[in-house]
């Protein structure tokens, strides 16, 4: 059965997607125009539930699909995008440091030109960037949390902090790696159109 889905795009994981899409410009009207910071908490809560639930039932219902498999990540980057500018707006977050996040992703979107020259597929997901991902996505309402009128708010500042360091360093380090895969592969491999005949 698995592949049936390969082209479908009415899918449970796509909705889910979609939704999540949805809700990037409604978390910005929250958080920067409302100032409704609890609202966009409670946002940030569901987009991070949903896109673990997307991937879990894309395998446990065998929905995986090509839509899903550029959906999901682009959606991933735009909230994470969109989030980080929006934190450095209200001054939740060092601009420094959401130029270092930014600036991880667009020198990686750089390294795919080795790949698609060789007419490789991307290099396999290195799980300690997920684990990276998880932390700064987690951080982020966390961040949030700390700016809200409740007991914990300082409980929320320093953990949101504590997980912001360790998910950058982490994010910093597995595109340091990525990358070093990408200078082998075209050291290695030439490509397409340059190789013998």
């Amino acid at each position: 059965m698995r592949g049936v889905f390969a082209d479908r795009v009415l899918t449970v994981p796509n909705a889910l997607s979609v939704l999540r899409l949805l809700g990037v410009p409604l978390f910005l009207w929250l958080l920067l125009i409302e100032r409704a910071d609890g609202w966009a908490f409670a946002l940030l809560i569901a987009s991070g539930v949903t896109d673990f639930l997307d991937g879990k039932l894309a395998r446990l219902l065998d929905q995986s699909s090509r839509l899903g498999a550029l959906l999901d990540p682009f959606v991933d980057r735009l909230y994470l995008v969109t989030t980080l500018a929006a934190f450095v707006i209200r001054g939740l977050m060092p601009w420094w440091v959401a130029a270092i996040l930014v600036g991880r992703d667009l020198v990686l979107t750089a390294t795919l030109s080795v790949y698609k020259r060789r007419e490789l597929p991307p290099p396999e997901v290195i799980y300690l960037g997920k684990a990276a991902t998880f932390a700064l996505m987690s951080a982020l309402p966390w961040l949030l949390a700390g700016e809200m009128d409740w007991a914990a708010d300082g409980l929320g500042r320093a953990f949101g902090a504590a997980l912001l360091i360790w998910g950058t360093a982490v994010y910093v380090w597995t595109g340091v790696l990525y990358t070093g895969r990408a200078i082998a592969v075209a050291r290695a491999i030439p490509a397409v159109g340059h190789r013998a005949a």
